[in-house]
């Protein structure tokens, strides 16, 4: 049974907050899919919603992953697909940011591609991703058992079942909650370890890349003039914009490149790309046709 780890701080939000934690097939965005999906949305007034379920995959569930998680094909056997439940999960997250462990690298990515596979398309680009195991990294750099052992000052394998995600996802929770406990400006002397309760602030500390999209193949750089000058607003800030990150038009404006070869984008469209890929490159593609 979960045992509470009770923290004296208090999320300061202004949007709700997706606390969630991901079981799937494998580690491939592109061909594996998600088994179980556990989450805890925290309202501004501190009121928390908690919801642990399971997909049927439509495909085999590799004996590894029913090892390490317990899950097998018979319990997700008569469960819905994740197509099913999509439009329901979409109204639940409208509106809300996200933190996980390891979510910007892997859940977030991952339920993004769920998502388009049953044509909802959310925009997970206006949401604060706050992960959870960047701040652990950034700070202690550890796993999640040690995070937990570390800001909760249990044993993890005494107060959860390991790699369920309802269990994970508690305990991912429990060590948010005990880090900005730790790192609260009253309680460091110095700046470099002081962590504000701010979602905003904690997504900006989260992001461990540029990436426009999760998978990388669109990146932001600085926007240069052709002397190599950086080109700025009239406040004075570099701005930034979409270059390729593969292939042969890599390092290259994203904008400037579907204007000079307009049949790029149908071959990214037609190739084994990601569906958040294709939706990122579609967006920019939409924002300049309409300028």
């Amino acid at each position: 049974m979960t045992k509470k780890y009770k923290s004296n701080m208090r999320l300061n939000l202004i949007k709700p907050l997706i606390v969630f934690d991901l079981e799937t097939t494998g580690l491939d965005l592109v061909k594996d899919r998600v088994i179980q999906m556990s989450y805890i949305k925290i309202h501004p007034d501190g009121k928390e919603e908690r919801m642990n379920m399971f997909f049927n995959p439509e495909r085999s569930i590799p004996q590894e992953v029913t090892t390490l998680t317990g899950i097998t094909n018979e319990d997700v056997k008569d469960a819905p697909r994740f197509v099913d439940k999509a439009k329901d999960l979409e109204k639940v997250f409208e509106g809300c940011d996200f933190a996980g462990f390891n979510s910007n690298h892997f859940d977030i990515p991952m339920l993004a591609e769920e998502f388009l596979r049953a044509g909802v398309d959310f925009d997970f680009s206006k949401c604060h991703l706050v992960d959870v195991q960047t701040i652990f990294h950034k700070m202690e750099r550890r796993n999640l058992s040690a995070a937990y052992k570390f800001y909760c000052g249990r044993k993890m394998e005494d107060d959860f079942e390991a790699h369920r995600a309802d269990q994970d996802t508690e305990a991912t929770y429990k060590v948010l909650m005990g880090q900005l406990d730790m790192y609260a400006p009253e309680r460091q002397t110095e700046e470099e370890r002081q962590l504000n309760n701010n979602i905003g602030e904690l997504a900006e500390f989260s992001k461990t890349n540029n990436n426009v999209d999760f998978a990388g193949r669109i990146v932001w750089k600085e926007k240069t003039y052709t002397n190599g000058k950086p080109v700025v607003d009239k406040n004075g800030n570099t701005i930034m914009h979409e270059v390729f990150n593969f292939g042969k038009y890599k390092g290259m404006g994203v904008a400037e490149t579907l204007l000079r070869d307009p049949g790029y984008y149908g071959w990214i469209m037609n190739s084994d790309f990601t569906n958040n890929t294709k939706q990122v490159l579609t967006r920019i593609r939409l924002r300049e046709m309409a300028k």
